[in-house]
């Protein structure tokens, strides 16, 4: 396909006159970026020395809003330095790795401070996640500690460590650092304190000092992110405090925040959308973090009027709830500097219908956990034009400092304009995956990313992604790998043959759907094997509808032919 995208806006930028591009290398985005946008940065060398300078400049400016609760950036650093402090007493490393599964709360902004402090490397939690899910990643990560929700170690991850190199537990209640409990998102109560694990907060608040000498660099690997492979097994992105920490600062000099100004943390601090374009920006510019627990949209417009955010980040379809909800007006945005949505597709009508009714425009972005969330994106005085031929939205343009190029099936690029594979170089990409070097060799190439997502981009630099290589399922920017899914249904009795696909939903943008055949002499309820599934899968994975075949479409191998299942979605 050629595309003609039309013009995009500009806002007080002057076009800057150059000549035609002959080359991705050419970089033809910098003529639509700032100054600033195109100037050097110099980030820090890891995310604890980000904080550590918003310490000494602002200390007593709040790092963190929750509900009526609010902590300073003295006091957040004495709370992490006792929880690095207590880690290196129970026999924790600099290296060891130490897995978080909790919501956005100042819990999970103190403990991943504390482990960073400690020498130790993040492994974020999705707290969807079911006991089986957890396990795999503590044994793959080799995590030896690990913070959580008091009432998800009781339940799922108390089995989910058995035999895993977890030795120290530490457990929160997410209710606590607050006094206005909201029952809308904050229910259940507080437990007692498991036997086989300690209080977060009560260690946070023992006074002890941080372990001396650790000194983390921008190579030492500060989160290692659970993504999907191509076997249907989570791998490990390791993305490094230099990842984090350039695409931190591309993100608040990007955007041209000012200092101390306030990040609502919309989407989840768990993705590394929400760890690195809100908590690792937000601390880049001594602001404030204002947390509400979880999605749940009528609390977080009622943040929005307390907290009074510059900036935050969301996929698409929180948008479409927040706009859905009842009583939203224009001033629950009207504090907003800029509003960036990224992890799922955002279709141009919503643009539209969000700004003429709100007010805010929204920047779209584009990115993947191997490139430490954003690598393209609309920047302030930009407006992402339509491709008139498909009508997809432009993801934006590309920072100073990457190169993106669109490749054929051989590596070598095609024209502007034409589809190919998306690849990206810049200081964002991981340098591979935990203990994969096979699937590092073959994702990463000479230290190039291949995405494995289908786009284009035109002569202006902008770009588009129009479809995805791999069968990777995105439903509200969540990555759902059908092979998962697939292995849950084949252990149902009445299960003989399942695939799964991905299939248009007006709301998530893709939905799991899932087609069986039965075996013989058996029944199954399509309502029943989706209950069956949505018990053993987080909320995103299970499939919303079930279709029974007498027989899958197959290859003449054998092979199941998810992209006929496809069609006739």
């Amino acid at each position: 396909m050629t595309a003609n995208p039309s013009s995009p806006r500009h806002s007080g930028r002057a076009p800057t006159a150059r000549a035609v591009p002959d080359s991705y290398a050419d970089k033809p985005w910098l003529s639509l970026l700032s100054e600033a946008q195109r100037a050097p940065v110099q980030p820090p060398p890891s995310v604890p020395h980000a904080f550590r300078d918003a310490v000494r400049r602002a200390p007593d400016r709040h790092a963190l809003a929750y509900f009526d609760g609010r902590l300073t950036y003295r006091r957040a650093d004495e709370l992490s330095d006792a929880i690095a402090g207590h880690l290196a007493a129970r026999g924790f490393l600099r290296g060891d790795r130490a897995a978080v599964m909790l919501q956005n709360s100042p819990h999970f902004v103190l403990a991943v401070l504390g482990i960073w402090k400690a020498g130790g490397t993040v492994v974020p939690l999705n707290p969807m996640y079911r006991t089986a899910e957890a396990a795999h990643i503590l044994h793959d990560a080799g995590a030896t500690a690990l913070v959580c929700a008091d009432r998800a170690w009781v339940e799922r991850l108390r089995e989910a460590a058995d035999s895993s190199p977890v030795r120290t537990v530490l457990t929160a209640c997410e209710a606590g650092l607050q006094t206005r409990d909201d029952t809308r998102v904050l229910r259940g109560g507080r437990l007692p304190v498991p036997e086989d694990a300690e209080d977060l907060l009560t260690v946070a608040r023992s006074g002890a000092a941080a372990p001396e000498g650790i000194d983390l660099g921008p190579d030492d690997i500060a989160l290692i992110s659970y993504t999907s492979g191509t076997t249907g097994r989570p791998k490990g992105a390791m993305n490094t405090h230099g990842n984090v920490c350039h695409n931190a600062e591309r993100q608040r000099t990007g955007a041209g925040l000012p200092e101390g100004c306030t990040y609502f943390a919309l989407a989840p601090l768990f993705h590394i959308t929400g760890m690195v374009a809100q908590l690792a920006a937000c601390l880049a510019g001594a602001g404030t973090l204002a947390l509400a627990y979880r999605f749940e949209p009528g609390v977080v417009l009622d943040a929005f009027l307390e907290h009074r955010p510059a900036y935050t980040v969301g996929p698409a379809t929180a948008f479409m709830a927040l706009m859905a909800q009842e009583g939203v007006g224009r001033d629950h945005f009207s504090s907003f500097r800029m509003i960036s949505s990224g992890g799922a597709p955002l279709p141009p009508a919503l643009v539209e219908q969000f700004r003429a009714t709100l007010g805010p425009y929204l920047h779209n972005g584009y990115g993947l956990t191997e490139c430490t969330a954003p690598c393209a994106a609309v920047l302030p005085g930009l407006e992402a034009p339509v491709d008139p031929v498909s009508g997809t939205l432009a993801v934006g343009v590309p920072g100073a400092d990457t190169l993106v190029r669109v490749v054929d099936d051989q590596g070598a690029d095609v024209p502007f304009g034409e589809q190919g594979e998306i690849v990206v170089r810049g200081p964002q990409v991981i340098p591979g995956y935990w203990r994969r070097p096979e699937d590092t060799a073959d994702a990463l190439p000479g230290g190039e990313l291949r995405t494995g997502d289908i786009g284009f981009m035109d002569r202006e630099g902008w770009l588009y992604v129009v479809d995805r290589k791999k069968d990777m399922i995105n439903a509200s920017g969540f990555k759902v790998w059908p092979r998962e899914v697939e292995d849950v249904l084949y252990t149902h009795p009445a299960v003989r043959e399942a695939a799964v696909v991905g299939v248009p939903d007006p709301y998530r943008g893709e939905t799991v759907k899932a087609w069986i055949s039965l075996r013989p002499g058996t029944t199954a309820d399509p309502a029943a094997v989706v209950a069956y599934c949505r018990e053993r899968l987080a909320a995103y994975k299970y499939p919303r509808a079930v279709e029974i075949l007498p027989d899958l479409p197959k290859t003449s191998s054998g092979k199941i032919l998810r992209r006929e299942l496809r069609g006739r979605a």
